[in-house]
C-alpha cells in the first residue's frame, strides 16, 4: 500500500471537514446566512473529497467508493441547485443523503484492514489525534467567525434602516 502523500492527506482532511461541518448545518435550527456560508464551505470540501478520490486507487483500479464519489458529486450538485431554486425539501434530502454516504465511506475507511487511517491510528496515534483536533477546532472557529460576521452585518443593516 502506498504511504501518505499530499493528495491522501488533503483528501483525509477534507473528509474531516465534511464530517464536522455537516451536522453543524443539519442540526441548526436557523437556516440563515451562517447556514449558507457553512454550507458553501461544506460543498467545497465535499467536491474536493469526491474529485480527489479518483486519483487515489488501490492497485490502479477503482472501487465501490469511487462509484459513491461519482454519485455524491451528483447529489451534492442536485442539492445545491434545489436550494437555489427554493426546493428546500429536495435540498435537505440530497445534502443529508450525501452526508450519510460520506459517513458510510468513513466507517469503511476506518474499519477495513489495511486502510491508511487504522494504520495511522496504530502507528502514530498522536498525529491522528492532532489532525482530528485541528479539523474540529478550525471548523468551530469557522462557524463562530461566520456567526459573528453575519450578526455584525445584521446590526449594521438594522442601524442603517433606523
Amino acid at each position: 500500500m502506498e504511504t501518505w502523500n499530499w493528495l491522501i492527506a488533503t483528501h483525509t482532511i477534507a473528509a474531516g471537514y465534511v464530517l464536522v461541518l455537516g451536522p453543524m448545518n443539519i442540526f441548526r435550527r436557523a437556516k440563515d446566512r451562517v447556514h449558507k456560508a457553512v454550507g458553501f464551505t461544506w460543498i467545497g470540501a465535499m467536491y474536493y473529497l469526491c474529485i480527489s478520490s479518483f486519483w487515489i486507487r488501490t492497485d490502479g483500479g477503482f472501487t465501490w467508493l469511487h462509484g459513491l464519489s461519482a454519485f455524491t458529486l451528483l447529489t451534492v450538485t442536485l442539492g445545491l441547485v434545489s436550494a437555489i431554486r427554493g426546493n428546500i425539501q429536495a435540498h435537505r434530502g440530497n445534502m443529508i443523503g450525501s452526508y450519510l454516504g460520506t459517513v458510510i465511506a468513513f466507517v469503511f475507511a476506518i474499519l477495513a484492514p489495511g486502510r491508511r487511517i487504522p494504520l495511522l491510528f496504530s502507528e502514530q496515534p498522536a498525529t491522528l489525534a492532532f489532525a482530528a483536533l485541528l479539523v474540529l477546532a478550525t471548523s468551530v472557529a469557522l462557524f463562530f467567525t461566520f456567526r459573528s460576521l453575519f450578526q455584525k452585518a445584521t446590526v449594521e443593516e438594522e442601524a442603517a434602516v433606523a
